[in-house]
């Protein structure tokens, strides 16, 4: 199997940057990868996030470009540059794996989208949550009409973050719904497609004397219902409550918690309702343990080389964009 000649352009303060490095080196069968770059000060700014590069050659972005060699790049900057130099990437011809949910300018990632239709190059942005194998399970079920007409979807994203995180998030558009929300609104566009009307509800708490917006929540009206997404930075225990429901005409089907860790592993709990008896149990399952990120890395190589479609186009990836500034209350 052809190896993916690859580096990476970025560290983030708060997302998946080292998450992802440390996945591409664990998948040594797929990706060889070449070095990385520090564009935006990380080095100094960001010392503790640095270790997943021990022993790999730093270059410039300029290096990283300019090699023919390196067929594709991962863009994990903090999330205000993310769209210009997943940009330069895509000049340059190299296939991406980018920080969702872009950066925070449309008309960057407007640029960025034409450019890869135009290049022909793989885009693929960090939704791990489309990797999740409950979520797949979830989707085809959707499709075969398994659940029927669907009704509604409640996606919630809660954790609990120290005040210096909470204050970051005001760079941000929306904040905990630019940051976390993007996530639940491409599972809500995904299942229910475009809404009629999206109302944003996003908050700043106030605790500890922050002003980000650290809860966030929109409404999606549909003609046949309702669904939200909610996202909360000041919810003890949030990650636990983590979930994803769907109800159909015919079943309803809860993921939840969405993920947790038992052990180094990853799971997803479900319960499937198909009784209309108000007191059911429904019948309760888990997931096998996953990496959190090993399925995504692992198809954005068999993307890269040219083995698998990428069934999220880069017009879908616009739609989404677009539709998460909506839900952050940007116009």
């Amino acid at each position: 199997m052809k190896k993916i000649r690859i580096a990476q352009i970025g560290v983030n303060e708060n997302s998946h940057g080292p998450d992802v490095m440390n996945t591409l080196r664990a998948h040594g069968d797929l990706f060889e990868v070449v070095g990385y770059a520090l564009p935006e000060n990380e080095r100094e700014r960001l010392p503790g996030k640095l270790t997943c590069f021990e022993g790999l050659s730093e270059m410039t972005v300029e290096e990283i470009l300019a090699d023919k060699s390196i067929e594709a790049v991962t863009v994990e900057t903090d999330e205000i540059y993310l769209s210009k130099y997943a940009l330069m990437a895509a000049k340059a011809g190299k296939h991406i794996h980018m920080e969702k949910p872009g950066g925070r300018e449309l008309g960057d990632f407007e640029e960025l989208i034409e450019t890869v239709k135009k290049s022909g190059t793989v885009l693929h942005l960090g939704y791990m949550y489309r990797y999740n194998p409950f979520v797949i399970d979830l989707m085809e079920r959707i499709r075969a009409g398994e659940l029927g007409e669907i009704i509604s979807v409640e996606a919630q994203m809660n954790c609990i973050h120290q005040p210096g995180v909470r204050q970051w998030l005001s760079a941000l558009p929306g904040g905990m719904m630019f940051f976390l929300g993007c996530h639940l609104v491409d599972l809500i566009l995904q299942i229910k497609g475009m809404p009629d009307r999206i109302i944003p509800l996003n908050k700043c708490s106030g605790l500890d004397g922050v002003s980000g917006q650290d809860f966030g929540m929109a409404i999606f009206e549909y003609e046949n219902g309702v669904s939200f997404a909610k996202t909360s930075a000041v919810e003890i225990g949030g990650f636990r409550r983590r979930q994803l429901v769907v109800a159909g005409s015919k079943k309803t089907i809860e993921l939840k918690p969405f993920e947790y860790y038992d052990g180094p592993l990853l799971y997803t709990d479900r319960t499937t309702y198909t009784v209309s008896d108000w007191n059911t149990d429904g019948k309760h399952d888990r997931s096998n343990g996953n990496g959190r990120y090993d399925a995504m890395m692992e198809a954005f190589a068999a993307m890269a080389r040219g083995e698998r479609a990428n069934p999220c186009t880069p017009d879908y990836e616009l739609t989404l964009y677009k539709t998460v500034l909506k839900a952050c209350g940007i116009a």
